[in-house]
């Protein structure tokens, strides 16, 4: 930390930031660590490498079509995959840790910036969506990408897309599973701000807030979350009942088979 801006980076370049169980458990650990660190006024999220994130690691797919992911390290790395199971409901029992790597970042008193680039899929959007402001590139790649796994959004993403954008945008997006750009993140309301260097403007819009009354701007964001955020807690138990139904399902594992496979995929009605 430097100055009251707290820098967080996602660090898996190799695999643009994608999430898998230590992803999910360091973005969690980094989110609770900042609760409790002195002199923190703005917060800055970004990915190191091609990407911001771009979503579920291709081993949790692996998983979900009844393969088994790689096994690198024994007993010990095992563990750390339970515990970084995005399933497991968080000590609150507001979240489950699907949920809380997107939602520890409303849950800062703080202002949280995410600058964007390169990928920003899945689970990757909705941890930009969990910010309070976004600032991409205009050739970001996002989308809301459940679908075509055969699941839903639910780690936050249906309450972030309903206070940011209309609920037929919402759906269309949700239904479609289409890729879009951050140009048309920006007119759809759900990209803040564009710029050919999010980083650096991140980090420049960051020292701007971290000028002001610290407690004038906590109690800002704690009014608008109080409007914004009502209700999350619901919403939230609905997603874990609708993703719990899914995953695992005939539909579900063939939706991700056939992606794997590279062929049109059949469901049953």
């Amino acid at each position: 930390m430097s100055d009251g801006i707290a820098d967080v980076r996602f660090n898996r370049p190799d695999k643009r930031n994608a999430l898998d169980g230590r992803q999910f458990m360091a973005i969690a650990e980094a989110g609770e660590a900042l609760k409790a660190m002195d002199g923190v006024r703005v917060v800055v999220v970004s990915g190191v490498g091609p990407s911001f994130c771009a979503g579920l690691d291709f081993s949790v797919f692996q998983t979900m079509s009844g393969g088994e992911p790689a096994d690198d390290g024994g007993d010990a790395d095992a563990e750390a995959e339970a515990q970084g199971n995005p399933g497991r409901l968080s000590p609150s029992g507001l979240t489950h840790l699907g949920q809380q790597v997107c939602w520890v970042w409303q849950e800062l008193p703080v202002p949280v910036i995410a600058a964007v680039h390169g990928h920003a899929l899945g689970g990757g959007l909705q941890i930009a969506l969990g910010a309070d402001i976004r600032i991409a590139h205009p050739a970001t790649q996002l989308s809301v990408r459940e679908v075509h796994w055969g699941l839903i959004p639910d780690m936050t993403g249906t309450l972030m897309l309903s206070r940011l954008t209309r609920p037929d945008i919402a759906k269309e997006l949700t239904f479609t599973a289409r890729v879009f750009d951050a140009t048309e993140g920006h007119a759809l309301g759900l990209v803040t701000r564009l710029s050919d260097e999010p980083y650096r403007d991140a980090m420049a819009l960051a020292v701007e807030i971290a000028g002001r009354s610290p407690h004038a701007v906590r109690g800002a964001k704690e009014l608008f979350n109080r409007l914004a955020n009502d209700g999350a807690g619901e919403q939230f138990a609905e997603e874990r009942r609708v993703i719990g139904s899914l995953v695992g399902s005939p539909n579900q594992v063939e939706a991700v088979v056939a992606n794997l496979e590279k062929r049109p995929a059949v469901y049953r009605d």
